[in-house]
């Protein structure tokens, strides 16, 4: 049963916001301002430094829950927040990590959905929070089927 994993964390994961990573991801979102691919325009920013598009996380890793195994389809996203208390700087080493916060089922047309609530986060490394990114995972009757939930 997923519920018995509320509140379980993964272990941290080190990730790097690599400049080239930065600007191909800028790049797919199609948001190519100067303060993420241009180094002269970072240097003069008031980070003094370029910084990475806000959805960056999204390619971090931050760890596997054990025992939480979810499909690799079928899966619908469902809602994504973030909350910066700084930017993500290029070249900086981020830990992420993940938590599961909540898990309900609500009677769609199809079925039971389950609503799984995720929260990651992502530290610096001396441990200050950088940024939080909650999640929804919506999990279909026929996922969850699959499953056995």
């Amino acid at each position: 049963m997923i519920t018995e994993f509320i509140g379980v964390t993964s272990e941290k994961v080190k990730n790097v916001v690599e400049k080239e990573l930065v600007r191909r991801f800028a790049d797919s979102i199609g948001d190519l301002h100067p303060i993420y691919i241009d180094e002269e325009t970072g240097k003069n920013s008031r980070y003094g430094k370029n910084i990475a598009p806000v959805t960056f996380p999204r390619v971090f890793r931050s760890g596997e829950v054990d025992g939480l195994n979810l499909p690799n389809k079928g899966l619908i996203h469902g809602e994504q927040i973030y909350h910066y208390n700084r930017p993500l700087f290029v070249g900086e080493e981020v830990y992420c990590y993940s938590k599961i916060e909540d898990y309900f089922e609500k009677e769609g047309s199809t079925g039971k959905m389950g609503f799984l609530k995720m929260k990651r986060y992502g530290e610096d490394t001396e441990g200050n929070i950088i940024f939080t990114e909650e999640s929804i995972i919506i999990i279909t009757e026929t996922v969850r089927r699959s499953m056995n939930v």
